[in-house]
């Protein structure tokens, strides 16, 4: 990836990835503010902290797992199969029993909260698969995004239609027509119909090419400089941690390592063990 996603496109003509738009002409989702801890606490604006639980009454997954972003900013969470990544994004977002420890949004304790609740205090998720309605067309896929909205949602649209300029397009087309990568970005972009200070994607390039892997990488950028945290969980772990403020590797539901993402790319063990050298 180039260090600067806006700089050129690198060769990718296909406008269903590539916003051709200068950078200046995305407007803010809602949030204009930019990434620091919490004046009052000191901490992130979201955080799951020292999380220790699981799904029902079953084993614990999660082990005094942390996982925290600023505004503004990227957190990625990256390990093997089977180390707990989507669900540590579950429990943050009130998917799962939190046995221990809290999850804290702006300062404020939710993790009693159901995710509904979470929604309305300005959290979306975007789930790996059954993200999109497919029978629904684009533009009501995203009607669906702002359901909680009572004001107008038109100008949100519009930018979404700017970030995403293939969907303006096939609009009036049948979600599930789409191609995957197109998929993704209508279940994006309808999260981001919510106005949300915090987004959360649980795998958003899974099963897509890594072209638009890229640019979808590039697009989630363009969204963190308007002031929204983004949360993630990748298997592209690599690529994922080129764009991350902050990393997080987790093992069997656990930290491993936390630093920033260039850090963490830079980091002997964490190469060897989790990038392949």
């Amino acid at each position: 990836m180039t260090s600067d996603p806006y700089q050129d496109n690198r060769g990718n003509r296909d406008a269903s990835v590539v916003n051709q738009k200068p950078p200046s002409t995305l407007k803010g989702y809602g949030t204009e503010t930019k990434g620091h801890p919490d004046a009052r606490t000191g901490e992130p604006y979201l955080i799951g902290d020292t999380m220790t639980g699981g799904y029902g009454t079953g084993a614990d997954i999660l082990h005094e797992c942390t996982i925290a972003v600023d505004e503004g900013q990227i957190a990625v969470i990256v390990g093997p199969n089977g180390a707990g990544k989507s669900t540590a994004m579950k429990a943050v977002f009130g998917m799962l029993n939190v046995r221990q420890g809290a999850v804290r949004l702006n300062g404020e304790d939710i993790t009693r909260l159901t995710p509904q609740a979470r929604v309305a205090k300005g959290m979306a998720f975007v789930p790996q698969t059954s993200n999109i309605f497919t029978s629904l067309t684009v533009e009501e896929n995203l009607e669906m995004g702002a359901f909680l909205r009572t004001d107008d949602i038109q100008g949100t649209m519009d930018q979404v239609y700017e970030l995403f300029p293939i969907l303006r397009e096939k609009r009036r087309q049948a979600a599930g027509e789409l191609s995957g990568g197109q998929r993704q970005q209508v279940a994006v972009g309808r999260a981001l119909m919510t106005k949300p200070k915090v987004l959360m994607l649980d795998e958003p390039t899974a099963g897509v090419s890594p072209i638009v892997m890229d640019e979808l990488f590039d697009r989630i950028i363009e969204v963190a400089r308007t002031g929204i945290s983004i949360l993630m969980v990748e298997q592209n772990a690599r690529q994922a941690l080129e764009i991350a403020d902050k990393g997080y590797v987790l093992v069997q539901g656990r930290n491993a390592f936390t630093d920033t993402g260039k850090a963490l790319l830079e980091d002997p063990e964490v190469r060897r063990s989790f990038l392949g050298g």
